[in-house]
């Protein structure tokens, strides 16, 4: 699933009826993505919804206030649609492997995250990231907890999956390589899972 995948049509919106603040919000990520956050501008925006400007301003007073929308709608996508549905699952190991495969292949998110990377800077991005990196911690460190280790361990833990995390989005911009092979990262992520879940 992705954050298209949770949008009619796969987030575009009807064009025979009014665009909402949410269909504005969708086509800002899709824009981050594309081209990063500085691209995020109103002009662009709508043309590409094939709507004037007026239809921007009837949601959101600036741009800044679209982008804050934007991140909101991307922050809670993951938090009701990745760890919202790992939480049925009642054994901590099944749910790291079910969240590692998980994020492994949400390919939209990853790229949204690596250009947020590239704008911490930016004063609606930091506190989002801030916010989205501590419940990801929070998480790890609670499944390892329950998969028995001690505290420490498991905060230390967590700290390296989630480096590893970080660690490879920016290491394939470094390089230029947008994605492996199937083949190669079907088999670099079951190396993530054995070398990183505990053993039974």
């Amino acid at each position: 699933m992705t954050l298209a995948d949770t949008q009619p049509d796969g987030g575009k919106a009807e064009r025979s009826g009014r665009l909402s603040a949410e269909d504005w919000a969708q086509a800002a990520l899709d824009l981050i993505a594309e081209q990063g956050v500085a691209a995020v501008a109103v002009e662009p925006l709508a043309r590409r919804l094939g709507v004037t400007k007026g239809s921007f301003y009837w949601h959101f007073p600036s741009r800044d206030a679209l982008l804050i929308a934007a991140l909101e709608r991307w922050e809670k996508f993951e938090e009701e649609q990745v760890f919202g549905k790992l939480e049925a699952i009642a054994d901590p190991r099944e749910r790291l492997r079910s969240l590692f495969e998980l994020v492994a292949h949400e390919y939209k998110s990853h790229i949204i995250y690596s250009e947020l990377l590239k704008a911490l800077d930016h004063p609606a991005v930091q506190p989002v990231i801030g916010r989205v990196s501590q419940r990801r911690l929070d998480h790890l460190t609670a499944s390892f907890r329950q998969a028995g280790m001690s505290r420490q361990d498991a905060q230390n833990r967590a700290r390296l999956t989630y480096a590893a995390y970080v660690g490879f989005l920016q290491l394939n911009l470094q390089l230029h390589q947008a994605r492996l092979q199937h083949d190669e990262f079907e088999a670099y992520v079951e190396h993530v899972m054995a070398t990183l879940i505990p053993a039974y």
